[in-house]
């Protein structure tokens, strides 16, 4: 598929898709008219990309992990595990503090209902 098609399929811009390819995060073959073209695993390298990112990896560190979390399990090394467990720890702590966030903009938010529904009454 062209880079459009991916863009399309992965809801990603052609922008990023050309970033990643840069990163080396991403890789296509070229047409004999020098056309980007992806195999379909893409789609799902797009959105692993994404959700990555979303998780507060840089790319530098996803150029690192994606292969790994490509490979068989049996092959991987005790200084991959080691890695893999650090970007875990590091994901569950801001999940931690993401709830934490939450939960105390839910007690505002109610706290701020029940200051504007004694106002009414």
């Amino acid at each position: 598929m062209r880079i459009g098609e991916l863009a399309e399929r992965s809801g990603v811009s052609v922008r990023s898709l050309r970033y990643y390819e840069e990163q080396e995060l991403l890789y296509s073959q070229r047409s004999e008219s020098g056309q980007r073209l992806y195999a379909e695993p893409a789609v799902g390298r797009v959105h692993l990309i994404q959700q990555l990112y979303l998780a507060g990896l840089s790319s530098r560190t996803l150029r690192e992990l994606l292969p790994c979390l490509e490979t068989p399990v049996e092959k991987y090394t005790p200084l991959l595990l080691d890695r893999l467990s650090e970007e875990r720890d590091r994901i569950s702590v801001q999940i931690t503090e993401l709830t934490q966030t939450r939960d105390r903009l839910e007690t505002v938010i109610l706290s701020a209902g029940d200051a504007s529904r004694k106002a009414q009454s």
